[in-house]
């Protein structure tokens, strides 16, 4: 499986992205798929993902309300609507492809997409 995230770039502060990844393989219907990110000199953090089995979401409690997942299962695809942006959103966002365990732990993602850099000025 291969992950290509894009969409990143420069916006201000109360702006919108949309990060896209685009999965190889022909499991990406079956695939429970979630969103990461990392700021300089921070750990990976959670950020949402999408089950595969019923479309179940779930967000962490900093993006709830301003950023929205979804999927295409028939692009092979997954978004990251991503509005009302802050200066703290700014960090390299990964997309990942869920193996099992907890849905907040890196860990438990087997495939990594190459990020795409947000950064939010003030």
């Amino acid at each position: 499986v291969q992950l290509q995230a894009c969409g990143g770039g420069l916006v201000q502060a109360g702006g919108s992205l949309r990060l896209s990844c685009a999965a190889s393989g022909r499991t990406f219907r079956s695939s429970t798929m979630g969103w990461f990110r990392q700021a300089p000199g921070k750990e990976r953090e959670f950020i949402s993902v999408i089950r595969w089995s019923d479309g179940r979401i779930y967000y962490a409690d900093s993006v709830k309300g301003r950023f929205t997942i979804s999927r295409d299962n028939d692009k092979n695809t997954v978004y990251l609507q991503m509005n009302s942006l802050k200066p703290e959103d700014t960090a390299v966002y990964y997309c990942a492809k869920y193996s099992s365990g907890s849905y907040y732990y890196i860990t438990s993602y087997e495939y990594w997409g190459r990020g795409t850099q947000v950064t939010v000025s003030s």
